[in-house]
């Protein structure tokens, strides 16, 4: 509730965070890094919940969904985590929303085959306007 929002890539205030996201080339849960961006990530819902049947890999908000998804929708509802209304409506969530987010973000066709058409309004797309280029000179997420 009180925390603090930092939005960063300096490794030096990222090791002062409780929780880091998206950001540090680290997944590690025991200590709160939540990053998917390592060659060697490969982790899907299913990986990391074997009673789930999602093989997409995750995205960082994946990450965060599949760690704590039926702890924040039991505090929302007031329902046990482990019930049946808290676990129907997180199954739902992922599958009609948060595998998007996952697949977008990693880059996974939504089609074999040649495009259709391109999406440009999802979720991940508005994101990644907040986001600088890849190649621009300045990095700083905070300027706007």
């Amino acid at each position: 509730q009180d925390a603090e929002v930092i939005r960063t890539r300096d490794p030096q205030r990222l090791a002062q965070c409780d929780v880091v996201v998206d950001v540090g080339g680290e997944y590690n849960p025991a200590r709160h890094r939540y990053d998917h961006h390592q060659r060697s990530f490969t982790q899907s819902m299913h990986c990391l919940r074997p009673n789930k049947p999602w093989s997409t890999k995750l995205s960082s908000a994946g990450l965060i969904y599949c760690h704590f998804g039926t702890q924040i929708l039991s505090s929302l509802l007031g329902l046990p985590e482990d019930g049946p209304v808290v676990t129907t409506l997180y199954d739902k969530l992922y599958e009609n929303f948060v595998e998007e987010i996952d697949a977008v973000d990693n880059g996974i066709a939504q089609h074999d085959g040649e495009p259709r058409y391109a999406v440009t309004t999802t979720l991940s797309a508005r994101v990644s306007h907040l986001n600088p280029r890849w190649n621009d000179t300045e990095q700083d997420t905070e300027v706007g």
